[in-house]
């Protein structure tokens, strides 16, 4: 087959966060393996339920309908199930409408290596072993959690990011763990005009600009969001990167410690990325939420330190 020019912006989706998979995950904990497999195959005809990403998948591929021409938005599933269990999936992709042609199906192995192979600028999964070795791996990717928010009937997509560790490296957050508020402040005062390391997201906030660029002005839709809990005059350094990439977003807000929910709900938040677990559980309540486990928040603390 011939091969044909990449989309702008394509994201990878596990089988369990596009589809509410968790009965067979349950026979599969309690049973083991064949009698998950049979299970998939005796309700291959029933029709998953969407799950976390579902809303989001569906919201990035109508932008195809809205530019016409050639896909600028490609979603690509993969699955822990092998291609016979992974049937259902499928069906389901059909049944939905989802306009998914390229899948993984690994067989029982972990998917994640297949993200680099597609070109991916985003894996999303439930696995959190997963997104951990996609990380590993310099790709942006996030685990999603159960959310209680309610998705918006709007075709508009919102996503918003945590800077430190997400968009930005986690140098700065570091400081801040081992040496304090002051210090951190301090830092990022003296290293203003010093731009930051790049976190793992922003390959994914810049093919996200380049889709947003294929929209008239005032006509995209697709807004983004840096939710911070840095305040003045921690901001400056975070504006002047973001210059320094030539990087826009939409909005930006410096929230000093504030509890990040309410103003995640009042941007209308999509989905929203946070390297903090403590932070995404607090998200969840409002809207979904992707928990980035990287940086020094998610190191394992050394017993021997303590």
């Amino acid at each position: 087959m011939p091969k044909t020019s990449s989309p702008k912006l394509v994201i990878a989706i596990s089988s369990t966060a596009l589809f509410d998979m968790r009965d067979s995950h349950d026979i599969y904990e309690k049973q083991g393996v064949a009698a998950f497999a049979e299970y998939q195959r005796q309700h291959e005809d029933d029709i998953l339920e969407p799950g976390e990403a579902f809303p989001l998948a569906s919201k990035l591929l109508r932008i195809n309908e809205k530019l016409g021409g050639e896909p600028k938005v490609e979603i690509i599933l993969l699955s822990r199930n092998s291609a016979d269990t992974g049937l259902r999936v499928f069906n389901s992709i059909e049944h939905h409408g989802l306009k998914i042609t390229r899948a993984a199906f690994s067989g029982g192995d972990s998917p994640y290596r297949y993200v680099s192979a597609f070109a991916c600028h985003l894996f999303l999964s439930t696995n959190a072993g997963d997104v951990r070795n996609a990380l590993d791996n310099g790709m942006a990717a996030a685990t999603l959690l159960p959310s209680q928010g309610v998705t918006k009937a709007s075709d508009e997509l919102r996503f918003a990011f945590d800077g430190d560790a997400v968009l930005f490296s986690d140098a700065s957050e570091r400081i801040f763990k081992e040496q304090g508020l002051d210090a951190f402040t301090e830092n990022e005062k003296n290293s203003a005009h010093k731009p930051m390391d790049a976190g793992p997201f922003k390959s994914f906030l810049e093919a996200l600009q380049g889709l947003q660029a294929e929209f008239p002005s005032g006509e995209c839709p697709i807004r983004t969001a840096l939710v911070t809990a840095r305040a003045a005059p921690t901001h400056e350094r975070v504006v002047r990167t973001l210059r320094d990439w030539n990087v826009r977003i939409d909005e930006s807000l410096f929230l000093g410690g504030l509890s990040k929910g309410d103003f995640l709900k009042s941007f209308g938040a999509d989905v929203f990325f946070d390297d903090q677990q403590v932070h995404c559980t607090s998200a969840s309540e409002y809207v979904a939420t992707g928990h980035v486990p990287h940086g020094v928040a998610n190191e394992k603390s050394d017993p021997t330190k303590q």
